[in-house]
C-alpha cells in the first residue's frame, strides 16, 4: 500500500513516525505543508519525499487556497491512503482535497486548544473531522473532545501514547555531568519542554525560584530554546538564578537518557498534554514527575503515587509540589519511580504499541478496495 504521511513540517515526532512507518511493508511518501530540513540520509534512502506545498506562515484562513496544491500533489502520488496531522492545518487540508481514505492524526494541543482558538479553527476542525474515516489519537482527553466535536467513534478510532524506546529509556546510574557541575548533593530538576508560551516555562522558572528560596539544594537543569529564550534568560538573570541552573540547549535524542538519569524529578508547566512524550521518556528512566494537573496528564499521574501536579499557571502551586518533592524519602521517590517505569512498560512500549497502527492502515486500505472494486 502506498501511504502519505502528511505533517505541518519535519519535527523530531515525525522523524520518529516515519522511521516505524519505514520499517514496515507499505511504501511511505512524505509530503509537508512548511518548508522543513532534508530527512536524515537513513530515512531518506526507506522514505520518498514529495516537494513540501510551501505554506510558511500561513494562516487558518488560508489553507482553502492550499487546497489545488495538494490534489496536484495527490494526483502524482497516488496514494492507497493519506496519514494527516495535526487536525485543523494538515488534516482540514486533507478533507478539503476530498481524499478517502483519510486517517487524521491528532498532535494533542490542536484538538484540546487549538480548537477552541476562534470559530475558524473550529470550523476547520470540525470539518476535518467529519471527513475523516479514522482518528489516531495519544489519550483518552483528545479522544473525548474530538468526538465531542464529531470526529470518528468506536473502531475508527486508533489510540494508543506515541510512547519511548525502553531500551533506550531506562533507568541507570547517574551521569558524570552531576560531579562536573558540583551538583553531587544537590536535588536536580529536569525540564526538557521546548520554550514556546504553551508549555509554561515562565511559570516553571518562577516556581522553581520560589521553591529554591526555601531549599538552597535545588537545581534546574534546563535543556532545550524556542521563541522565548530572551525572556526566559532574563527572568533567570531577574531571580538571580544563574548559579541554579544550567541550560545545555536543545539535547540529542540519543544524549537525553543520560538527562533523564542526571535528574532527581521531572518538571512541565504545559498548559495543555496529551500523553506527553517528554513525560513518558522520565517515567521509563524512573523517574518521579510534577506535572500540570490536566486531564491527559492525570491518566498518567496520581498526586503522592507517582508524582505531584500543579494547578495551571500558577507558579505557587508548583513550587509547592518542588518543596513535596524534595522533602520526600529517597525511598518514596524511588517507589514512585518504579510504578512509573511499570506504568510505562504496560501502556507505552513504543515497539509494542505500533503495529495497531499499521492495522488501521490496514482496516482502511480494504475498505478502499471493497469500494473501489479492486481497482
Amino acid at each position: 500500500m502506498r501511504v502519505l504521511y502528511f505533517s505541518r513540517t519535519l519535527t523530531g515526532h515525525d522523524r520518529r513516525f516515519l522511521a516505524k512507518l519505514a520499517e514496515s511493508e507499505h511504501e511511505i511518501w512524505f509530503l509537508a505543508l512548511e518548508e522543513h530540513s532534508p530527512l536524515p540520509s537513513d530515512l531518506a534512502a526507506k522514505v520518498r519525499t514529495a516537494p513540501s506545498l510551501g505554506a510558511a506562515g500561513f494562516g487558518i484562513r488560508q489553507l482553502p487556497g492550499l487546497a489545488p496544491r495538494l490534489q496536484a500533489s495527490l494526483s502524482k502520488i497516488r496514494p492507497d491512503l493519506v496519514h494527516a496531522g495535526p487536525v485543523p492545518s494538515c488534516g482540514y487540508l486533507a478533507a478539503l482535497a476530498g481524499f478517502h481514505p483519510l486517517l487524521l492524526q491528532s498532535w494533542g494541543s490542536d484538538i484540546l486548544v487549538d480548537a477552541d482558538r476562534d470559530a475558524a479553527h473550529q470550523e476547520a476542525t470540525r470539518s476535518a473531522l467529519a471527513h475523516a474515516d479514522a482518528l489516531f489519537c495519544d489519550c483518552d482527553a483528545v479522544r473525548v473532545k474530538a468526538q465531542s466535536l464529531g470526529g470518528p467513534t468506536g473502531d475508527r478510532v486508533v489510540q494508543f501514547p506515541w510512547g519511548v524506546d525502553l531500551q533506550r529509556f531506562r533507568p541507570g546510574a547517574a551521569p558524570q555531568s552531576r560531579q562536573r557541575l558540583g551538583w553531587q548533593d544537590a536535588f536536580v530538576v529536569l525540564s526538557t519542554r521546548s520554550w514556546e508560551p504553551l508549555y509554561g516555562i515562565d511559570v516553571l522558572v518562577e516556581a522553581f525560584r520560589l521553591a529554591a528560596r526555601r531549599e538552597p539544594r535545588l537545581r534546574l537543569l534546563l535543556a532545550g530554546s524556542g521563541s522565548l529564550a530572551p525572556a526566559v534568560e532574563a527572568q533567570i538573570a531577574a531571580g538571580g538564578l544563574e548559579g541554579f541552573t544550567h541550560r545545555p540547549g536543545n539535547i540529542d535524542h540519543d544524549q537525553l537518557p543520560d538527562y533523564f538519569r542526571a535528574a532527581d524529578l521531572f518538571m512541565s508547566c504545559s498548559y495543555s498534554d496529551g500523553s506527553s512524550v517528554s513525560m513518558l521518556e522520565a517515567m521509563a528512566t524512573a523517574l518521579p514527575v510534577l506535572l500540570t494537573d490536566a486531564p491527559g496528564n492525570r491518566e498518567w499521574v496520581a498526586a503522592g503515587e507517582n508524582g505531584w501536579l500543579g494547578a495551571p499557571g500558577n507558579a505557587e502551586s508548583f513550587a509547592t509540589g518542588l518543596l513535596r518533592a524534595v522533602k520526600a524519602s529517597s525511598r518514596e521517590r524511588e517507589a514512585m519511580g518504579a510504578a512509573n517505569r511499570r506504568a510505562v512498560e504496560s501502556r507505552a512500549d513504543w515497539h509494542r504499541n505500533f503495529p495497531k497502527l499499521l492495522e488501521a492502515y490496514s482496516r482502511l486500505g480494504s475498505a478502499r478496495t471493497e469500494r473501489t472494486g479492486g481497482a
